[in-house]
């Protein structure tokens, strides 16, 4: 199981996150997210990050050459992509479920569907009815209100390659809550 924490902003967090067994780290490069981090900051701390750990850059409707430039500039492994534009490297396609269309998904390595939301994109703490991520792409990762408490039933019900977590695994935004983390990444893992 593939587990994402998602919303890193410092050193502290994403060696919490990686000891307590995180698969990949989202850092947010949508200027409008409480948890936006600049290129320059994330490639400080994605270079104290161990190469087995995805490096996951979020982008929300971006050109394709902005997405590429950001990621080169901060050391990323794999853009997360909410928007039509489509990277000619190493992606996901981001989603709200309510959004989701087999059409938008193509050459994405895989696809993460999100909650609905009327005014954020992503980090809002809500969830959404899991089963209906279940076999939309090869590759589903869901996220979306997910935490200790309710991982595995997210996990039973989609079925995914991987879970991705962030709002209700903080003290405040871009700040984790170590113990919600590790909780988090656990309950994942034995699901």
């Amino acid at each position: 199981m593939m587990v994402k924490i998602c919303g890193i902003t410092s050193e502290d967090d994403a060696a919490m996150c990686v000891d307590a067994g995180a698969s990949a780290l989202g850092f947010n490069f949508y200027p409008k997210s409480p948890r936006y981090i600049h290129p320059d900051r994330a490639a400080a701390i994605a270079a104290t990050v161990p190469p087995d750990v995805l490096k996951v850059a979020i982008f929300v409707a971006e050109p394709a050459d902005t997405m590429e430039r950001v990621s080169r500039q901060s050391n990323m492994d794999v853009a997360q992509v909410y928007g039509s534009e489509t990277p000619k490297f190493r992606f996901w396609h981001a989603t709200r479920i309510s959004e989701f269309s087999p059409d938008a998904v193509r050459g994405a390595e895989a696809v993460l569907v999100d909650a609905p939301s009327e005014t954020l994109i992503g980090g809002t703490g809500e969830t959404f009815d899991w089963s209906t991520a279940r076999h939309i792409a090869e590759r589903v990762i869901v996220a979306g209100g997910l935490d200790h408490t309710n991982v595995r039933a997210a996990i039973i019900a989609s079925e995914p390659w991987g879970v991705d977590a962030c709002s209700r695994l903080e003290l405040s935004p871009g700040r984790k809550d170590p113990e919600r983390v590790r909780k988090f990444i656990k309950a994942a893992k034995e699901a």
